[in-house]
Parts: structure tokens; C-alpha cells; sequence
């Protein structure tokens, strides 16, 4: 039985651009878990002038849907972290070691423009793990500079955990970023691979991209990118 772990998923009602209420969210749930996963990270957004739910509203959702989970779906753990914009709000709470962790510890969930990173995005993602924090990497398949030079990648991945989105693995994207993400799963520098799921719709994308990993890489690989490096991230470590 599989126990897959899924470090980014927009479960939570009615908080974001993912579930629009609880019954989407535990149909997101269901769904996940009939694919093996075990432990589902909900990573609300957290991007100014977009989606900026307050933590007491992020709370009341994350307890209601684990209730209904534990009450309706054994063996699932549902567990709490953040989908971070690299903006303004996100800098002033790196200042404040204020960041929305994963269950409130080390590691956390970021995004950067895919058109335009941060510069200099390698040596702040060292001074921020210096600070004693994780940094984990959205979908950098999305990113043009790591499409462009695999180069780039490297780079980040030596101060961040690469996350590349299984929709995109699977072939759900565009060519340059199914490209790019099966370029950094194949050469060892995807660290984790996880659902990115807004909708039950998208489902059959994420399963196309497990079943990607195991034909290119194999069982080793589908454990490695779905459960062994996923637990280590969320213990506050680089893979």
C-alpha cells in the first residue's frame, strides 16, 4: 500500500483558488488518497493583493476538514503549510521569522514570477536557511530561467528542495514546462514531486504524472520523489 506524501495541495475551502467549499475539498481528498497518498499538505496562498487569508480563517477550515477526514477517510493525515509568494509580505515575514511553515516548523512552501525571479535568488534562499529555515520550491519547471539553463537549477538546489508539480510530469502543461520538469526528475535534481491539486477535475493529470515516475525511473524513484524525500522536507531537511 502506498503512502505517498503530498507536499502542496490546495485542499482547504473557500480560502484560495482551490477548493471552493468542504465537499470539493474532501473530493480532493478522496481522490489523493485512492492515488496512495497517505499525508496531504494543505498550502493555502499566501500573495498580497490576491489571496491573503487570515490565520484564524486558515485555521477554521484546516480543523474542520481534518475532522471530516478523520471521521470519513482512515489512514489519511491531513497536515498544514503554506503556498508563500516571494512579495513584499513574504520578505517583511522572512524578517520577522514570521514565514507560514509546514506544521509550524522548519520547512516552508515559496513561489517566485515564473518571468521574473528574485535576483540574486540563490544567495538569499542560503541567508534564509542560515536563519535555520527550510526553503521548498514550488513548481520550478515554471521558472524560464531554469528552462533555459538547467544550470540555474543546480544552483537553487543546493539551498532549496525542488518541487516539481506531477500534473506537469504527466504532461498536463505546456511542452517547455513538462520539459523542464521531467528534465530535473530525470537528472536528480527535482528533490520531491507533489500534486499542486485546485480541483478533483485534475486528478487523472497528478495520477498521469506517478505513473510517469515509476515507468522513467522506477519504483526507487516514485518512493524517493513521493515519500522518502517528502518525510525528510518535512523535517527540516535537504534531501
Amino acid at each position: 500500500m502506498a503512502q505517498y506524501i503530498d507536499l502542496h495541495c490546495h485542499i482547504l475551502p473557500a480560502l484560495d483558488d482551490g477548493a471552493p467549499d468542504l465537499a470539493t475539498g474532501m473530493e480532493m481528498a478522496r481522490a489523493l488518497q485512492n492515488l496512495g497518498f497517505a499525508e496531504i499538505c494543505a498550502t493555502p496562498h499566501q500573495r498580497n493583493g490576491l489571496f491573503i487569508p487570515d490565520e484564524a480563517a486558515i485555521d477554521r477550515a484546516f480543523d474542520e476538514m481534518r475532522s471530516e477526514i478523520e471521521k470519513s477517510q482512515a489512514g489519511v493525515r491531513l497536515r498544514l503549510g503554506a503556498e508563500n509568494y516571494w512579495d513584499e509580505i513574504f520578505i517583511e515575514r522572512v524578517r520577522n521569522h514570521g514565514i507560514p511553515c509546514y506544521d509550524g516548523r522548519r520547512a516552508f512552501l515559496f513561489e517566485v514570477s515564473p518571468v521574473l525571479p528574485p535576483p540574486n535568488l540563490s544567495e538569499t534562499l542560503f541567508e534564509i536557511r542560515l536563519g535555520g529555515h527550510l526553503p521548498v520550491m514550488a513548481h520550478p519547471e515554471r521558472c524560464l530561467p531554469v528552462q533555459r539553463e538547467i544550470g540555474f537549477a543546480e544552483a537553487l538546489g543546493r539551498q532549496a528542495a525542488l518541487v516539481v508539480d506531477l500534473e506537469a510530469l504527466g504532461g498536463g502543461r505546456n511542452r517547455a514546462v513538462t520539459r523542464a520538469a521531467r528534465r530535473l526528475a530525470e537528472e536528480g535534481l527535482a528533490h520531491a514531486a507533489s500534486s499542486d491539486l485546485h480541483a478533483p477535475e485534475t486528478a487523472p493529470d497528478v495520477a498521469a504524472g506517478i505513473a510517469w515516475i515509476g515507468k522513467r525511473l522506477g519504483p526507487a524513484g516514485v518512493a524517493r520523489l513521493l515519500a522518502e524525500n517528502p518525510r525528510r522536507i518535512l523535517g527540516g531537511e535537504l534531501p
